[in-house]
């Protein structure tokens, strides 16, 4: 790919200034993902956002079944059978005392456990097939393989896999179109003469809350059916029918070509050639047939987008800052946004695993929209972040509003854990989680500060509106201490409180007031009335907690720095100075509570059992605190790991890849190119040589 950075090279020689599109693409190459054996944790990927194949080291799916997933292919399990829980309708929740009345919430009853069961489970992502190498004999293993070799090129999105059996050599290349759920096969081998060929196999969803490193199962043939539709000389249809889901696998090629199957007791086909060079489509669809590109085409276009995505948008080039914390961070960057653009720019939310697994049954939770889905906006590729937003709020509007309303709130109550239907996934923790209440308003800043016009405001207005009206509503004024508290009860961003002891958390307070902020903001933009109850409410919310000098996790806690149950999990009062800028309103942030409360997180924090996306955090605040050292500390930590590709790794507590990491040092990054707001420009290490585009400071 070196004549293409050359190609490059004199198109942009007339820049003056910026990082050059010969530079960024000498940047992203030298970052290109190399492997010689398939991992058993994470694939290589080709995609575009919506639909995603993942590939071990043959180019394909022949010894590692891994994902090929979209945003739209999903399996509901069948319906209980028990009597009263036979529908969705028959779920009615459970009560909790909520400030003298009963607030009915969605968790699992236990007088309805099947269908609470079935609500948490259902629907399902599905993995919509595998595609593979079949080599004319059985039991043919990795290890048979010899002189592999597989190169992912960032620039261009195309994944080339090399490898010799039985003394042939086979070159294979794989892309992805941009525009469907189509992957384009290339295959150069003397073996496709002599029985070598591929297989096309499906398989059926499994009903566990992870499902990973691989979806579905292979072996449950009776569950669901396929069949072999329509075919002609150069084209065959493979149907896929799992209950009430159906979707269909057309396979197009050039020259001579078979598809035959299924294999008896398998839902495995299989394609047969007698040339030695294979060009193939497999596209996926909701319907036959499905539109898609030629054969060539598809690799062109998915270089030309991948080309566009890296030569627009914003730049990091930290290549003359010749050490090795540079170069970590710089790949961190690089291959970040790569997976990113093709696991998390989705019409829906991003799953936390992204299109490589499904966890939490492949459902997408709200709160983790913030991490996954502004830095589309950070590093100025609005297109990919406007792919769901802010329509994915208007889908859901309707869900929402009915949630408050039954709950006796005025105004729309985002979910947690969701799914395509908007609907929410019984849970404690799901039903009583609010700190993903404002992001609405945190994505609509970002985008008016980009865009700031009345088309922009328009597109937000309704969403903003039902949300601050919810925020408003759902504080509860104090009569004794005569301020608004939130909670109880509730979960703060933790999750590892009592919700019923769980008054007001520092950083849902912070967070209300800037919602309620942006909310009032929004109106007097427009010159429209500003609802007098977003104004009280925030002029009286509960002030911040603070113990001993810090900021506290909540209102009252007990052992907030000496008992370790504590000082476990997010530390987000960390975010209150630096994911969130200081307040625009109200009381401001003591410097000297918010320094020692930072020195009390890095010196007692459980990091150790902590998810990625706090280090990041803890980076935006380090920066705020002008520490530019500790921030990069907290971006390199040892726990805050990812692997030789680039995947963010989940630890123990959850599988990898775990996006919501990669996505927030994109975000901790993007603060340290551009700055903020009073303190704009770069902010990275002395002494290192950095070169930054595209920029719009943080608020």
């Amino acid at each position: 790919m070196r004549h293409l950075c050359l190609l490059f090279m004199f198109l942009s020689l007339a820049e003056g200034h910026g990082v050059s599109v010969s530079q960024r693409c000498k940047v992203v190459q030298s970052f290109n993902v190399r492997r010689n054996a398939s991992s058993d944790s994470t694939p290589l990927q080709v995609g575009n956002g919506n639909f995603a194949f993942g590939a071990d080291v043959t180019g394909l799916q022949t010894f590692k079944p891994y994902g090929v997933l979209s945003s739209w292919c999903w399996h509901n399990f069948s319906l209980p059978t028990t009597i009263n829980q036979t529908s969705t309708d028959d779920y009615t929740g459970v009560q909790w005392w909520t400030h003298g009345r009963l607030v009915t919430y969605a968790q699992p009853n236990p007088a309805q456990d099947d269908i609470s069961t079935w609500l948490i489970k259902n629907p399902q992502r599905v993995n919509i097939g595998n595609v593979g190498f079949t080599f004319g004999r059985d039991n043919v293993t990795e290890a048979d393989l010899k002189q592999k070799t597989q190169l992912l090129d960032l620039w261009s999105g195309k994944l080339s896999s090399f490898f010799v059996f039985n003394g042939s050599a086979v070159e294979v290349e794989t892309s992805v179109d941009p525009d469907s759920d189509t992957v384009g096969i290339s295959v150069e081998s003397g073996l496709l003469k002599s029985g070598f060929g591929l297989f096309f196999d499906f398989p059926y969803p499994d009903k566990n809350k992870f499902n990973a490193p691989f979806v579905g199962v292979f072996n449950a043939t009776s569950e669901h059916s396929t069949s072999l539709e329509r075919t002609s000389a150069q084209s065959a249809t493979i149907k896929h029918s799992l209950g009430q889901t159906t979707y269909f696998t057309t396979i197009t090629w050039e020259g001579d070509g078979t598809v035959s199957g299924p294999a008896a007791g398998t839902h495995r086909y299989f394609f047969k050639t007698s040339s030695s060079q294979l060009r193939l489509n497999v596209a996926f669809s909701p319907s036959p047939p499905p539109k898609t590109r030629g054969l060539l085409k598809v690799a062109r276009a998915s270089q030309e987008w991948w080309e566009s995505f890296w030569a627009t948008g914003a730049f990091i080039d930290l290549s003359a800052a010749k050490t090795e914390n540079a170069t970590e961070l710089q790949r961190r960057i690089i291959v970040s946004q790569y997976l990113l653009a093709v696991n998390s720019a989705s019409n829906n939310p991003p799953q936390e695993s992204g299109l490589v697994n499904n966890g939490w049954y492949g459902k997408f939770h709200l709160e983790m929209n913030l991490w996954n889905s502004l830095p589309f906006a950070r590093w100025g590729h609005f297109p990919l972040l406007w792919r769901s937003l802010p329509d994915m709020y208007s889908r859901f509007l309707q869900s929402s509003l009915d949630r408050a309303r039954l709950q006796g709130y005025e105004g729309a109550r985002w979910s947690k854990m969701t799914d395509p239907t908007g609907r929410s996934a019984p849970g404690e923790i799901n039903s009583l989680l609010i700190w993903q209440q404002p992001h609405p308003m945190y994505f609509a800043e970002i985008e008016y500060r980009s865009f700031p016009n009345t088309t922009t405001l328009a597109r937000w207005d309704k969403i903003l509106a039902a949300t601050a009206d919810f925020m408003a509503s759902f504080a509860f004024f104090n009569t004794t201490t005569g301020v608004y508290d939130l909670g109880p009860p509730t979960y703060p961003v933790s999750e590892n409180t009592n919700p019923n002891a769980t008054l007001n958390p520092t950083f849902e307070l912070a967070y209300w007031r800037f919602g309620l902020d942006v909310a009032t903001r929004w109106k007097t933009r427009q010159n429209l009335p500003v609802p007098t109850t977003w104004t009280t409410v925030r002029d009286k919310l509960a002030p911040l907690p603070v113990i001993d000098g810090t900021y506290a996790v909540y209102e009252g806690i007990r052992g907030m720095w000496t008992d370790n149950a504590t000082t476990n999990d997010h530390p987000a009062m960390a975010g209150i100075y630096g994911l969130l800028p200081p307040p625009a309103s109200g009381p401001p942030l003591d410097e000297a509570v918010l320094r020692k409360t930072a020195g009390k997180i890095k010196e007692l924090w459980a990091l150790e059992e902590s998810y990625g996306w706090d280090f990041s955090m803890l980076a935006m605040n380090s920066l705020r605190l002008g520490d530019v050292e500790q921030a990069v500390e907290y971006l390199l930590h040892p726990i805050f790991q990812f692997d030789d590709a680039g995947y963010p790794v989940g630890g123990s507590r959850v599988p990898t890849p775990y996006f919501p990491n990669a996505a927030s040092l994109l975000l901790a990054t993007a603060m340290m190119a551009g700055g903020w707001d009073g303190a704009e420009g770069k902010h990275f290490p002395k002494g290192w040589e950095v070169e930054v585009e595209g920029f719009v400071p943080a608020m």
